[in-house]
């Protein structure tokens, strides 16, 4: 093996490569086209943006943006763009929510905000934010532009809507859905049919729907696994929404039924500034006894077969198999 370390991959990475495959060629331009994007002359801009593409995650959005633009077999090659601008634009957003939170990493990183400062991160985002349009103009597609402009905005409502809201514990499960919505869904809906406009669009309709009903799936089981992922230090549920004040579904799903003593935990909880890892502890074993967890399971898993009933009409193919299959993925690593 030339002396390399081999390290054994899991399955669920595993599932990722294969949904990947059929795009993997086109998925590393769509690499090289947001580095060309986000290239500038000014030191400072260069220096966090090669912070932040190192930060990029498994590329999910432009993998399922590349997919659908398969659908009918000819892709666009202003696909790779749309694509890149996608991630860019959800880079940005995460840019954003981590000055907003003073988050400190980032998928193992120092955030932008940690590293630079809050001033650097807000304008970076912007930045991101300018030169995503500014390669979606270039395009020349009223439509493309109509999409990915109406997302920029339900991005930053989210963003502004849970700002906005002065009684964290009165959020209602509508509210959280129209968050979610906004903040995670909006984004993988646009992925797709934005993808399947650079294929033939005539499936643009189908896979907006599923774009959206697999995002609201997606942030729900992201809540979930707040709930019940170990901490790699502590070995207990990592509980950062609940240290963020955050209400999402499961505690939304079980707080009109918890007991007077149950109540009153859980809002000492949210009227302390830095909770500890007990008082996290012992909400999120409130949620779980109560059922919150299974409640959002079971409205995750109804979103997921939504996201799987879009796929009916489409052309069965590789590209058809893999977004099927990404539903499987998205379920699967986080539960």
């Amino acid at each position: 093996m030339n002396g390399a370390t081999v390290r054994s991959r899991t399955p669920l990475t595993e599932a990722l490569r294969d949904i990947q495959a059929p795009v993997r060629e086109r998925l590393e331009l769509v690499v090289t086209e947001m580095q060309a994007i986000v290239s500038s002359e000014l030191p400072m801009i260069e220096s966090v943006s090669g912070h932040l593409l190192q930060m990029r995650g498994k590329m999910f959005r432009p993998t399922l943006g590349l997919l659908a633009s398969e659908i009918e077999g000819a892709p666009e090659a202003r696909a790779i763009t749309v694509a890149a601008v996608i991630e860019l634009m959800h880079l940005a957003s995460l840019v954003h929510d981590d000055s907003v939170d003073h988050s400190v990493l980032r998928r193992g990183l120092p955030t932008v905000n940690s590293l630079f400062s809050h001033q650097v991160s807000v304008i970076m985002g912007d930045f991101l934010y300018a030169r995503a349009l500014s390669a979606l103009v270039a395009l020349g597609d009223l439509e493309l532009l109509r999409i990915v402009t109406r997302v920029s905005g339900e991005l930053t409502m989210g963003e502004m809507q849970q700002l906005a809201a002065v009684d964290t514990l009165s959020f209602t499960e509508q509210g959280y859905y129209d968050l979610i919505r906004a903040k995670t869904a909006s984004l993988l809906s646009a992925a797709c049919e934005t993808g399947a406009l650079c294929g033939g669009a005539r499936h643009s309709e189908a896979l907006r729907l599923y774009g959206e009903r697999l995002g609201m799936a997606f942030q729900i089981a992201d809540d979930i696994l707040d709930y019940t992922e170990d901490s790699t230090t502590t070995g207990k549920p990592s509980g950062l929404d609940l240290k963020e004040h955050k209400v999402t579904l499961p505690l939304i799903a079980v707080l009109p039924s918890l007991r007077v003593a149950q109540r009153e935990q859980v809002e000492r909880l949210f009227a302390t500034e830095s909770p500890d890892d007990q008082q996290v502890a012992d909400v999120v074993a409130i949620v779980t006894d109560a059922g919150g967890i299974d409640v959002a399971r079971r409205r995750g898993e109804q979103f997921a077969q939504e996201a799987e009933e879009a796929l009916d009409g489409i052309p069965d193919g590789p590209a058809r198999a893999a977004l099927a299959d990404a539903i499987a993925y998205v379920m699967e690593r986080r539960w």
